[in-house]
């Protein structure tokens, strides 16, 4: 079985779990629970289980390719996204005491390390000259927007972890609009690199992003919902005025 097919096999157990997701919540964060055996610290765990999305891409790709060509480009793209998550993240997040059970990172960092692989190996067969320049322009515009929708969203969070103790309803921006800017900027960001590298690996990773982050900003959603009786009644919880 060539790689095409296990990435299409790849996409295919994503659109499985989405039914799954929606029903079970991944025990970290919000939806903590002791149930899962035992814990690391938030921080900890959180640096480990993006690690191998931030080497594996990389290592993958400058391993195989011959002559490193402007598809490079899309190398520093997927960097970019993951420094921040790996390292410039986890030091910034307010969640001293928090844990993260142990099974949760060991999922993510091999759902991480499949999905680096799957795109550095694709990313060495794009013929970067021979992209649509209408794609290239419309994929990073849309990448660069879910860039800044994402990191804007998760400073607003920050912040409010600094200034107060415990869960508050989360004000400006996009938050005004759903639950997850911060989701909704990711699933934008990955929509925007498929468009510009057009492969299965890009394409795997953006529906293993929706199936994975759509579940998860529905059960943030109900969360506030639940815990928050002034929480905004129109107030979507990924898409805006949609979902």
């Amino acid at each position: 079985m060539d790689i095409i097919n296990i990435t299409y096999i790849w996409m295919l157990i994503a659109l499985i779990v989405f039914p799954i997701n929606l029903v079970y919540k991944a025990p970290y964060g919000k939806h903590s629970t002791k149930k899962w055996g035992k814990s690391i610290d938030n921080k900890t765990g959180w640096t480990l289980m993006e690690l191998p999305a931030l080497l594996t891409c990389p290592l993958t790709y400058f391993t195989i390719v011959e002559e490193i060509n402007l598809s490079i480009v899309f190398i520093i793209l997927w960097i970019t996204h993951y420094f921040n998550r790996t390292i410039i993240y986890p030091l910034r997040i307010k969640t001293k005491g928090k844990k993260i059970p142990i099974a949760i990172v060991a999922s993510a960092f091999f759902f991480n390390m499949v999905n680096g692989f799957f795109n550095g190996y694709f990313l060495t067969l794009v013929q970067f000259e021979s992209i649509s320049h209408m794609y290239l322009i419309l994929g990073l515009i849309i990448f660069i927007i879910g860039f800044y929708i994402n990191i804007s969203s998760d400073n607003i969070l920050i912040k409010l972890r600094t200034k107060q103790k415990g869960y508050v309803i989360p004000k400006g921006k996009l938050f005004n609009y759903v639950s997850c800017p911060n989701f909704f900027g990711e699933i934008i960001e990955w929509l925007g690199f498929a468009i510009m590298t057009l492969n299965p690996g890009s394409l795997s990773f953006l529906i293993w992003t929706i199936c994975n982050l759509i579940p998860r900003s529905i059960a943030h959603h109900k969360w506030y919902q639940d815990n928050f009786e002034n929480y905004p009644k129109k107030r979507k919880a990924v898409v805006p005025y949609f979902l």
